[in-house]
């Protein structure tokens, strides 16, 4: 027979754990605030959320560009910041080219399968578009990966005058 208090200290675990139905979000935020000291210095800002709540989520990031006609891949380092899902990106591409970001936020531990993407367009250091790619299901929408199709297509692009 369960005692009263293993039946409560089982009711509030399951009452206070965390809903983790369904993906994360990812959004991006330019420019970053300087006069946060952890923002300082950044390029742009992301944040994850699980629905309307910010979490901490395993952060990836990759550069693709093209500078004086040559093709770079760089694997981007995502930093911390003094707030929970808040994530600062310093530029680490430099300033010439056309560069596609594609960063990523996973809440399945790093393993890609709960994850949301952004992918964030430059030109010679400026941003130019930034996406979230989603899907519909049912009345909800959905974040999806970023494609090698989009990334090719965002890279062809020809710079503006």
């Amino acid at each position: 027979m369960l005692r009263p208090a293993v039946i409560l200290a089982l009711l509030s675990s399951v009452i206070t754990a965390p809903a983790v139905a369904g993906p994360p979000w990812i959004s991006i935020e330019l420019p970053a605030n300087p006069f946060d000291q952890t923002t300082r210095g950044a390029f742009l800002v992301v944040h994850a959320y699980h629905h309307g709540t910010a979490i901490t989520a395993s952060m990836t990031g990759t550069a693709t560009g093209i500078v004086k006609g040559q093709r770079r891949t760089i694997q981007l380092t995502l930093e911390k910041t003094s707030r929970p899902g808040v994530y600062a990106l310093k530029n680490q591409w430099g300033s010439e080219g056309r560069w596609v970001l594609v960063l990523s936020a996973d809440q399945s531990g790093g393993e890609g399968k709960d994850a949301a993407e952004a992918m964030v367009e430059i030109a010679d250091g400026q941003v130019t578009g930034i996406k979230v790619p989603t899907r519909q299901e049912r009345e909800w929408t959905i974040p999806r990966k970023v494609t090698t199709a989009e990334i090719e297509a965002a890279l062809a692009v020809a710079p503006r005058n």
